[in-house]
């Protein structure tokens, strides 16, 4: 097992090379307020003096440090002198530059801080790779974060606590991450900021290891034993006591090594019963223990996260496609490929189908039906016709002469009226459909041909020849569609079957209609018997047109005065504007209305057929026929290759990190697949 710790050094190193942190190994991240000790801790693992010192916050970037123990009699380092050395480091940034002065290290640790944080105080989350290859360190992988402060000091930012605290929680939120928690011992464990910060992301403690430094400086007469017993603050993973190096002792160059057995002395000392559980050599191996553990249960998990990301980085490099090398053959496989995606998206046939609404066909194939048809079918064939509109038409197509029949011109002028209403909800039908054939064009970029995105020219080009086609046709398909009703309007044929079956129906009500009434009437009075009308009105003055006067008037002419005397003037009468019909009035207009709603549906089935089969014909069927040939022939040409296959400017970049982190993860896979062959796992 313990060789599970180099396997994760050696994913760290394959994600390191392309700068990723999407896969969260697992680590230790070192927690602790200013002061508290995190250095000396960490030198004390190392052995060696390696990280910058001073007052205030010294580390201002995470330090990722991975330690690697390797054998005394493995190959060994040249120093500058031509010196062997058995212990050397590696920064991530200098590339493959060795490092075998420690104090170089710490100095180069400060610049690269500087580089990116900046020389007044401030933080940044961009870590610092550093690798130390020793045979005297075990096996591990830590992160030195920012200390925890509360007051900001010189030139920091107001809001510095909430920074360093967003960083903190950014690495120890990481599931697959053991959260070292430093604290002082001369402070009060129950205030131990570290520890509040731990338990936020870990309220259970499976993955906190506390470490309680400086025992040396306790007031006179106190000890840490009921802290390190885990009887003021329980802890699960444990709690570890350390002796650090006083500023004296690292003022005086005294070493890590003797530091150690220093420490050694007094917890032998004072701590007699916990000294084998305490010190900084039990603290590494504790470290190295948890995290190998921690590792074989991330493994799996892990493996399935490389899996999936690699899967996607796959077909990410797959959109962006191969580096043009043929011009002519892939502008003509492009044109080809978003022309036969077109064709497709309307017939229903396309690889990508949008879920979340209708599209293409679908959509045209509800214009049709759902939407057209309803707008139709909810045209009252009467709509607008009030029985004295139909009365008035009826009389004016009579003329001056009292009609014995319902005249057959007042009839087709009303229909004709009514049929010219489907026009518009027609020409409504054709915008839509041609709203969505632009829509199709969006969809096929966006979803079915993603490598037109490679070259914005090229796709702004197909959009404005197959919008031009569109629009070129539009008029077309409407001068159709007017025509079909203008059809329907040309001749009424009074002859359909459909309305011949009508007009008879009709008919016959309205003759069972007039023998009822006929029934209903008293019985005739004999010609004969009967009072000539004439000679009573000869008697009374009321039956020749002087008794249309009243009494007292004179007849036209007849008095002493103007001849016109007396004359009644029809234009002064005023016209009812509403009245009771007469049952012939009534009978008329029934008729009527009857007849133009028979005819009215006759042709509105028709419009509701033929209206879609010419959209289809003229617009969207054509389109699919003549989109490929138009394509070609506006944008297959020589002069425009090299504009149209221009890649956009951050393409290239992306095709390039797309395919180091496919190839980091691969790797990552395959370093995985080693684990479960030499039975790690």
């Amino acid at each position: 097992m313990e060789a599970l710790i180099p396997v994760i050094n050696k994913l760290q190193d394959v994600f390191n090379t392309v700068g990723a942190d999407i896969i969260q190994l697992p680590q230790i991240a070192v927690v602790g307020t200013q002061s508290s000790g995190k250095s000396s801790v960490l030198e004390s693992l190392v052995g060696r003096d390696l990280l910058p010192r001073g007052t205030g916050i010294v580390t201002r970037r995470p330090l990722i440090l991975q330690l690697v123990h390797v054998d005394p009699g493995d190959t060994r380092k040249h120093d500058e002198g031509g010196r062997d050395t058995e212990e050397w480091g590696k920064f991530l940034h200098t590339k493959n530059k060795i490092y075998t002065d420690f104090d170089e290290i710490r100095q180069e640790i400060e610049n690269e801080t500087e580089r990116i944080s900046g020389n007044n105080k401030g933080i940044s989350d961009e870590p610092i790779h550093l690798k130390i290859f020793s045979p005297h360190v075990v096996n591990l992988t830590l992160v030195d974060l920012p200390g925890i402060t509360k007051v900001p000091v010189g030139d920091q930012p107001k809001d510095i606590e909430i920074q360093i605290r967003d960083l903190i929680l950014k690495h120890i939120s990481n599931p697959n991450c053991i959260i070292l928690a430093v604290t002082a011992a001369n402070t009060d464990m129950a205030t131990s900021e570290a520890l509040k910060v731990a338990r936020e992301v870990d309220p259970d403690g499976r993955r906190t290891l506390a470490v309680v430094t400086k025992l040396d400086l306790m007031d006179a007469g106190t000890d840490a034993m009921d802290v390190l017993m885990g009887r003021v603050i329980p802890v699960k993973l444990g709690i570890i006591g350390v002796v650090n190096r006083s500023q004296l002792d690292i003022n005086n160059k005294k070493s890590v090594a003797d530091a150690i057995r220093d420490e050694h002395a007094f917890l032998q000392k004072k701590y007699p019963s916990l000294a084998n559980r305490n010190g900084t050599k039990y603290l590494a191996r504790t470290l190295n223990r948890l995290l190998m553990h921690h590792i074989r249960d991330c493994l799996p998990e892990l493996k399935t996260r490389i899996n999936v990301l690699a899967a996607q980085y796959q077909s990410l490099l797959s959109s962006y496609g191969e580096p043009v090398e043929d011009q002519s053959a892939t502008l003509l496989q492009l044109i080809t490929k978003f022309a036969t995606e077109y064709c497709n998206t309307i017939e229903g046939t396309a690889k990508y189908i949008e879920t979340a609404e209708l599209c293409g066909g679908a959509r045209i194939c509800y214009i049709f039906h759902e939407t057209f048809g309803r707008t139709l079918e909810s045209v009252d064939p009467l709509g607008g016709l009030s029985t004295i509109d139909i009365l008035t038409a009826i009389r004016n197509a009579t003329g001056p002469r009292p009609s014995l029949f319902v005249p057959e011109v007042s009839f087709e002028l009303l229909v004709k009226k009514q049929v010219k209403r489907l026009e518009e909800p027609s020409l409504r039908c054709v915008e839509l459909v041609h709203e969505e054939m632009q829509r199709i064009i969006q969809h096929c970029s966006n979803y079915s041909t993603q490598e037109l995105q490679r070259f914005p020219k090229l796709h702004e080009a197909i959009v404005e020849v197959v919008t031009s086609l569109l629009r070129k046709r539009l008029p077309i398909t409407n001068e159709m569609v007017h025509n079909l009703v203008a059809i329907e309007l040309a001749y009424i044929n009074t002859k359909h079957p459909d309305f011949a079956d009508a007009c008879g129906v009709m008919n016959n009500n309205i003759e069972e209609q007039r023998r009822n009434r006929m029934r209903e009437m008293p019985a005739a009075v004999p010609r004969d018997k009967a009072p000539p009308a004439g000679a009573q009105g000869e008697q009374d003055g009321t039956g020749s047109w002087r008794g249309m006067l009243k009494k007292g008037e004179e007849a036209p002419g007849s008095g002493p005065g103007s001849p016109l005397k007396g004359a009644v003037n029809l234009l002064d009468v005023p016209v009812p504007v509403a009245r009771k019909l007469s049952s012939r009035e009534q009978r008329d207009c029934e008729v009527i209305e009857r007849l133009i709603k028979s005819y009215f549906l006759i042709v509105r089935k028709n419009i509701q057929d033929s209206v879609p089969k010419a959209v289809m014909h003229f617009l969207v069927n054509h389109v699919k026929d003549s989109l490929q040939s138009e394509l070609v022939g506006q944008l297959y040409k020589s002069g425009l290759l090299n504009d149209l296959l221009t890649e956009s400017e951050d393409m290239a970049q992306r095709r390039k990190e797309a395919a180091d982190m496919l190839q980091a993860l691969q790797r990552a896979s395959q370093v995985i697949a080693e684990i479960r062959e030499t039975h790690l796992w």
